[in-house]
């Protein structure tokens, strides 16, 4: 079969599906910007489903399904497909559609990755006949910093990440208020439960246990191999393995490669340490990580002290090391970070405050602190809470914020100390809310 049939076949198949079974999600792409909007996230996030849900709108809006041109380059028959035969695309559109304008069109590549040099084909596109296009891809091709370079600054960017907690909810059919008692008992059973699980829209539709976590496993090796291993070239594929999964192990707490270098070391491996806080940067990249810095006036201080990490899906790191006896407060920590990015203004940076006390999370915008965070499981005992208080009031006294409040599980109130006043929040409560209103 010639690619022009496949790829006529694959635009009348989409046009057929629509509209497209999806959910809602709560990150929802522009429609009619006339600039190239891009989606990009780690894999099985929800990408692909994002568009599905714009050429739903449109198809409501009374656009005609014929004007929709989607196709998915991870199709097997597409393999091997060169740049400079994507014109193909076009022209197997204007055989099937002769009297549409290309100009008319509202065109979607999912896993245009798959094509290498596929960016000059999308520039051209859109500056010469259409202003609707969409891309997505699900590895570290389509990196969000690439997308910008090769795109020279066009595309509207988002990012997607895994359910949120009320989209959680969404997947799960729950419907339940927090106003009532009823409904607050079956918010925290399912908080609980979104805390320690996956939130991979794919797993979260799947019932049996074994099976979410085989499917996680499978991203993880996926994005191991693929994401980091094939595309960076690297070596040693079990070392990259043991670094990513110390990562994990050490979630919320500051991280210091050159420990984990030194651990390696006295294994017998061999390895150039800048290699760990190169493939520490890659991890990050390819949105499976996310790095925070500690807070400090000096910005050349903060970058030069022990960063955390934050990973991308508890129920994924759950299923890929062993359970460790602070986990709750790790995936508590881990599920308020995840929160707090997915809302966070590309202007607003987060960092962490630990001058002999800590605070867990600092907002900030330029120079001025916006809010301080603590995330504690319970405050249930005295030396608890008087910890998690000092901190905030060290960290209020020295960046001037005063801002400050306690994620816990399950617990609210608030306190007053030295002058500080502080709110304490229920996690099942607060994930319901943007933690910037």
């Amino acid at each position: 079969m010639k690619r022009k049939d496949v790829l006529q076949g694959i635009i009348m198949t989409m046009q057929r599906e629509l509209p497209f079974s999806v959910i809602e999600r709560d990150l929802q792409l522009s429609i009619d910007s006339e600039q190239i909007v891009t989606v990009s996230g780690v894999r099985r996030c929800g990408k692909s489903s994002m568009m599905k849900i714009v050429a739903n709108t449109l198809l409501g809006n009374g656009i005609d399904r014929k004007r929709i041109l989607w196709i998915n380059f991870d199709d097997e028959r597409l393999y091997g497909m060169p740049a400079d035969e994507l014109d193909e695309v076009i022209q197997a559109y204007r055989e099937m559609f002769p009297d549409i304008p290309i100009s008319e069109l509202y065109i979607f590549f999912d896993e245009i990755q798959a094509i290498d040099g596929w960016e000059l084909f999308v520039l051209r596109l859109y500056k010469s006949y259409c202003k609707n296009i969409y891309i997505s891809g699900s590895n570290a091709k389509m990196l969000s910093s690439q997308i910008a370079t090769a795109l020279r600054g066009w595309p509207l960017e988002y990012q997607a990440f895994p359910l949120a907690f009320d989209e959680y909810l969404r997947f799960k059919g729950v419907d339940a208020s927090q106003f009532t008692e009823e409904g607050r008992a079956k918010l925290i059973t399912y908080c609980r439960e979104y805390l320690h699980a996956s939130a991979f829209p794919e797993v979260v539709l799947m019932e049996e246990k074994s099976l979410q976590i085989r499917k996680v496993q499978g991203y993880f090796n996926t994005m191991l191999f693929r994401d980091l291993i094939e595309h960076y070239s690297l070596s040693s594929p079990e070392t990259v393995r043991y670094f990513l999964k110390r990562l994990m192990a050490n979630l919320s707490k500051p991280t210091s490669i050159n420990a984990i270098f030194n651990d390696l070391k006295s294994q017998g491996k061999r390895l150039d340490k800048n290699k760990l806080y190169e493939l520490a940067d890659i991890a990050c990249d390819t949105f499976m990580f996310f790095k925070v810095n500690r807070w400090s006036e000096s910005l050349i201080k903060e970058n030069a002290r022990s960063p955390k990490y934050y990973f991308i899906d508890n129920g994924m790191r759950n299923a890929v090391i062993m359970p460790q006896s602070d986990d709750d407060g790790k995936l508590l920590e881990n599920a308020v970070f995840l929160h707090l990015r997915r809302h966070l203004d590309p202007m607003k940076k987060i960092t962490y405050f630990n001058e002999d006390v800590e605070c867990d999370f600092v907002v900030q915008q330029d120079e001025h602190i916006e809010k301080l965070i603590q995330v504690c499981w319970t405050l249930a005992e005295s030396k608890t809470m008087q910890r998690e208080i000092r901190g905030l009031k060290i960290a209020s006294d020295v960046t001037g914020c005063k801002d400050c409040s306690i994620i816990t599980f399950d617990e609210a109130d608030d306190i007053v100390s030295d002058g500080i006043e502080i709110k304490v929040l229920p996690v099942w409560k607060w994930l319901l809310s943007s933690p910037f209103e």
